[in-house]
């Protein structure tokens, strides 16, 4: 557990010195990855190839596009805080995402989510607070998911 710690640090200071946003890092033994404040505008495609991925903070960003469709790798993400950007969309595949646990995409410009979040089914938060989605898709969502899931709007 210590070498990720230190994995993640030295990536976070080459990241603040450098202003670079590709690191190279061993997929295989980070869990949690903190992108969050790094000023980008979509998620660095190294970020899909970290199967063992639990945790992926994209917050406070300025990110305008959906999440690539390739999030659909990330199979072991517990928590997804994608919140405070400026983006209009979600892509289905995170749906896919059976471990999901916590999703926050508050704060973002979502005018529609994709119905595929109904099938997260081990969901215990989903934040959409700050978006003009449809109430109807979110009413299909919940309908969907299990009653005990926090939903925030």
């Amino acid at each position: 557990m210590l070498g990720v710690v230190v994995v993640i640090l030295i990536a976070t200071i080459v990241l603040q010195l450098t202003g670079i946003i590709h690191i190279n890092i061993n997929a295989s033994k980070v869990k949690v990855l903190d992108l969050s404040n790094k000023k980008l505008g979509t998620v660095p495609t190294y970020v899909f190839d970290d199967i063992n991925l639990e945790e992926l903070n994209i917050s406070n960003n300025q990110i305008t596009v959906a999440i690539q469709s390739e999030v659909r790798n990330l199979t072991k993400l517990k928590i997804l805080n994608a919140s405070n950007n400026l983006m209009a969309a979600v892509p289905a595949e995170i749906g896919q995402l059976q471990n999901l646990e916590i999703l926050d995409l508050s704060n973002n410009q979502l005018t529609g989510l994709p119905n595929e979040i109904g099938n997260l089914k081990n969901l215990k938060t989903f934040n959409v607070s700050g978006n003009n989605y449809s109430q109807q898709d979110l009413d299909y969502i919940i309908s969907k998911l299990p009653s005990s899931v926090n939903i925030i709007k």
